[in-house]
């Protein structure tokens, strides 16, 4: 049965960089992130993949994921997500056996049609045929995986006698995930074959109203496919940011906050009012949306709760919260928000602290009779040593 406690939480990286700083320490520093979450107990870290635009600057999760992988011990890694259509599938099966192999089974493999327009442009992919692609390769990767031996002709690969050579590390498989956003096709497609659901778009007004008749899209197709729906495979996905007090969060994002919004707006084409101070721009972010960024926490642990309650309360339950990480303060001050996460957000979710509350409530309740012990101890103490009563 699920409850809060049940709860994973972990971060999705696109990941997302300002264009003013030098992106070699940008990657390093992702890499240095990933170190830091896994000593600070998160139970996953997802990197995506993207080609174009400027402020997503990893074209192959799977490298990053394997240097990562080198630095860390127990956290899991879900590629978020590997652009179906972008690749061969005899290709991204046998790298995906590879990193799982390399990495001892720490590996999710997160998948999707495919999000930036020019990336599609650039390989000259329509973009109405990038679903259809990624359903076709998806099929093909996920037969190569179980170890079948596929022949598989489509307009835009051929697989001939083809077969993964490597297996992997689990013999039971490689938990695979497709996402989804608004509409129901990452819920039909992941129903379809068994997969876990990731919701992208958790946090944007539309993303949210759907959470959960997407859910129940699922729940649905599982079904008629002969699959269970596991709530502990649903991964939510919602920015967030924390400091000591609200206003401590908003002074350490305001130098940077307006590389993320530039980013938002000069694909739109649009300068909005909101976009030309930090406090607009956090204000919009907080209250309606930024892009495909959905609703932020830019606040305290009290606030990064109340969201995920919300979004508990909403969806019935899921499995896994991903905080969706934004490169928009110092390197110092990203690290204070991912320890006050670890530090008093998750313990409150996976009630942690349950029996040392316990413990101090009963010395409370029953401290006439504790301390009056003590101090009885004590005394006797005091008088089989000395002869005498205290003070006597």
């Amino acid at each position: 049965m699920w409850t809060p406690a049940s709860i994973k939480f972990g971060a999705f990286l696109a990941p997302y960089h300002p264009l003013t700083a030098d992106p070699a320490l940008q990657l390093r520093r992702d890499i240095d992130l990933m170190e830091h979450l896994d000593h600070l107990g998160f139970d996953e870290a997802w990197m995506g993949e993207h080609h174009s635009t400027g402020a997503e600057i990893v074209p192959a999760p799977d490298v990053f994921i394997a240097a990562a992988a080198e630095r860390t011990r127990r956290i899991r890694f879900g590629t978020g997500v590997l652009s179906l259509p972008y690749h061969h599938p005899l290709v991204t099966a046998d790298r995906i056996t590879q990193l799982d192999l390399q990495t001892r089974g720490r590996l999710i493999v997160g998948t999707g049609p495919g999000k930036i327009p020019l990336d599609a442009h650039m390989m000259g992919i329509d973009p109405i045929d990038q679903r259809r692609m990624q359903g076709e390769a998806l099929e093909a990767v996920l037969r190569l995986l179980r170890g079948e031996v596929v022949t598989m002709q489509t307009d835009w690969f051929t697989l001939r006698d083809a077969r993964a050579q490597l297996p992997t590390y689990d013999p039971a498989g490689i938990e695979v995930a497709t996402a989804s956003t608004i509409s129901p096709n990452g819920s039909v497609l992941a129903g379809t074959h068994g997969l876990s659901l990731l919701s992208l778009a958790a946090s944007s007004p539309s993303g949210f109203e759907v959470l959960d008749r997407n859910w129940g899209v699922y729940e649905k197709v599982s079904a008629e496919h002969g699959h269970r729906a596991d709530r502990s495979m649903w991964r939510v996905v919602n920015p967030m940011f924390l400091a000591e007090t609200r206003a401590d969060a908003e002074r350490a994002v305001s130098r940077r906050i307006h590389a993320i919004a530039e980013y938002v707006n000069r694909q739109q084409g649009i300068e909005p009012d909101w976009a030309q101070t930090p406090g607009g721009i956090i204000e919009q972010w907080r209250t309606d949306t930024l892009g495909e960024f959905g609703q932020v926490v830019i606040g305290t642990p009290e606030d990064a709760i109340a969201q995920i309650e919300r979004l508990i309360e909403k969806t019935g339950g899921f499995g896994t919260l991903l905080i969706l990480h934004v490169d928009m303060a110092n390197w110092e001050d990203t690290v204070r928000s991912y320890e006050l996460f670890a530090s008093e957000v998750i313990p409150y979710f996976k009630n942690r602290n349950a029996g040392r509350r316990a413990s101090l409530q009963f010395a409370e309740d029953h401290r006439d009779h504790l301390i009056g012990g003590l101090v009885g101890a004590i005394t006797k103490a005091h008088n089989d040593y000395y002869g005498q009563p205290v003070g006597a």
